[in-house]
């Protein structure tokens, strides 16, 4: 027996604004919208999708989980992840070749170099 990977569920203030930021800067859809879930998804029929579900207390802490980007230009898509309202976090990462960034709620992720 095993299981298929559905979605990742994200903790969000604003679960329509944060899905919308995230499903711009994957290049996803919104493919389900209710007052209590957004999900988006590559497609429609594609999964795994991320679900953003209302809570009403803050982001604290650094979080326990969190996604890896792997653009093919690392810079341009850092820069281009800020421009849309993502900032730079320093999680005691140190001297590394990778970028944590934040998401406009606060939840860290990774902006990595291509693979060689």
């Amino acid at each position: 027996m095993s299981s298929v990977w559905e979605s990742l569920t994200v903790d969000a203030r604003d679960p329509a604004r944060l899905a919308r930021w995230w499903a711009e800067a994957l290049g996803y859809q919104v493919v389900n919208e209710r007052p209590d879930e957004v999900e988006i998804r590559p497609s429609a029929e594609r999964l795994p999708g991320i679900v953003f579900v209302p809570v009403t207390e803050p982001k604290e802490g650094k979080n326990r989980l969190h996604l890896d980007l792997r653009p093919t230009d690392q810079e341009a898509e850092v820069e281009r992840l800020v421009d849309m309202g993502a900032r730079h976090v320093d999680i005691g990462q140190g001297d590394v070749e990778w970028t944590v960034l934040a998401d406009p709620e606060g939840n860290e992720f990774c902006v990595l170099r291509q693979r060689k």
